[in-house]
This record gives structure tokens, sequence and C-alpha cells, in this order.
């Protein structure tokens, strides 16, 4: 694979903080200890590309990073790309406006530091620091769902069916409780919006459990979940169903500090694929 990765090997980057201390937790992990980890990446494009080194260029930050792809670099590791989407809506917290969600998952964490230590990979990366304003990396496990329970409603059967106008929306809840683990009483608020949510046909892609942040702002996370929806129509009737607003006041926001809601159409998506059965 080539030298070996040393932390002081990592690059330095214009579009986020490295956790050196997690890093070092991905790399030093025992091969019995180690496994695949899903990386989830929310993106915010500078309007223009800058590069480190000066050159001129007419690129946009999301042109540049569409350069930087860096398939190739995943594909010698073992690592596959298994959800990309741009964002469409981002209701509540609008800071950063995040503008593509994508989900990397790599055989081990090692696998994570061989790539950056690839030759074919630095040469990209400097195209992914040029085009980025503001990134989050957290690194994930696949955490239990809920089964589906009985009598779920078939795709069509429901008040908003996908339609070739309105297809299918995957939307992204990026959470950080007050404490460090999720409070019991968001079990109340799951079990209420659960019961609005499955007569729409909503259905649970994955739930992660967040590991640690190779790259942020120095903020704890603690679950990426993604739902599936029928239609953006369906998320409408579910996001403001006068229930389910009551019970996400009275329980669920006092239990998380900090979450972001993206609304994706994904461009791939083998997440749920991606998973262990």
């Amino acid at each position: 694979m080539g030298k070996t990765m040393d932390l002081d090997d990592l690059p330095d980057i214009s579009y986020g903080t490295i956790d050196r201390s997690y890093a070092e937790h991905l790399a030093t992990a025992a091969p019995e200890d180690d496994g695949p980890v899903w990386m989830v990446n929310l993106m915010r494009y500078r309007e223009r590309a800058v590069y480190a080194d000066g050159r001129e260029t007419d690129l946009t930050g999301k042109q540049a990073d569409d350069t930087y792809a860096p398939f190739g670099p995943l594909r010698t590791v073992g690592a596959e790309l298994v959800f990309v989407s741009d964002v469409e809506a981002q209701p509540g917290a609008d800071e950063p406006a995040w503008d593509r969600v994508a989900v990397v998952r790599y055989p081990t964490r090692r696998s994570f530091f061989d790539m950056q230590m690839l030759p074919e990979y630095q040469e990209l990366h400097v195209h992914k620091d040029a085009g980025m304003d503001t990134t989050i990396i957290v690194c994930c496990q696949p955490a239990a769902t809920p089964p589906l329970p009985a009598g779920a409603p078939e795709p069509g059967a429901v008040p908003h069916p996908s339609t070739d106008n309105d297809g299918p929306v995957v939307v992204l809840h990026l959470l950080r409780y007050d404490g460090d683990r999720r409070d019991d009483g968001l079990a109340v608020y799951e079990g209420a919006a659960g019961r609005i949510a499955l007569p729409h046909g909503v259905r649970i892609t994955a739930w992660l459990d967040v590991e640690g942040t190779i790259v942020g702002d120095g903020r704890t996370w603690h679950e990426a979940r993604f739902h599936t929806f029928p239609s953006r129509a369906a998320f409408e009737a579910v996001a403001f169903d006068p229930d389910r607003i009551a019970a996400q006041m009275e329980v669920a926001e006092p239990a998380v500090a900090d979450a972001y809601t993206v609304i994706l159409r994904p461009l791939l998506d083998r997440l749920a694929d991606s998973l262990p059965a």
C-alpha cells in the first residue's frame, strides 16, 4: 500500500478541523478490533474554488469537488460510495447551509488512512480543499432499528404516494443530544412520530451511531438518521402534523442540543444495502 501513515502526514485542510485524538483511534485500531465504518459527509461549497497554491481558476466550489471525485483511491482500499445527494431543502438550522451529503463505507478504519497515503489521492485532494467551504465528517456504526410493524401500508396506498413530479425523498437528521447519550424520553417522541409517519409510508433507511467526528468544528455528534418518504408532500404532512409537533416540543427539543435536518433526493442510494443484515 506504500508509505506507512503517520498522523503528522494528515493534510492541512481549510474546510474544517481534524480531531487528532479520534484520528489516532482510527489509525491505531488493532486488526481484531477493526471493521467497517460508515463516514457521513455534510458539505458546503465555496462560491468559487480557491486553490492553496494560488492558481487561477474559473471553477465553482462544486465543480472543484466534482474534479476531486476519488473513485479510484476508494476502490484501491476497498471503500465504496453508498449514498450521494444534493440538498433540496434544509428546514430549521440554516447555518451552514449544506449543499451535498455523501456516505462512504470503508472496510476498516485503517483503510481510511491507507487512502490518505495514496499519491493519486493526494493529487486529487487539492481540488476538495479548493472547493469546500465547510465539512462535517462523522464516522458511524449501524444502530438497531425497530422492525416494520405489521399492517404497514404498501407504497401506493398512502395519502401522498410517489409521483413523476414528486418522487421519494430521504431526510437526514444529524443529532447531538443534551448529554452523552440519547434521553429515554425520546422514545416517547419516537413512538408518537412513528405512529404518525407509518400511515404516510415512511421507512427507516438507516440509523447510525456516531463514534467520532474526524472533521468538523469541535462539536460532538451522536446519531445520523436517514428516513425515506414516498414524496416531499408525505414529509410535509408528517412534519406539520400538530400531534407530532406537540410531541417534539415536549420531549424531543429539550433532549437535543444541536441538529441538522436536510431533505435529499439521492443521485445514488445503496446505503441500506451496505448495512449488515
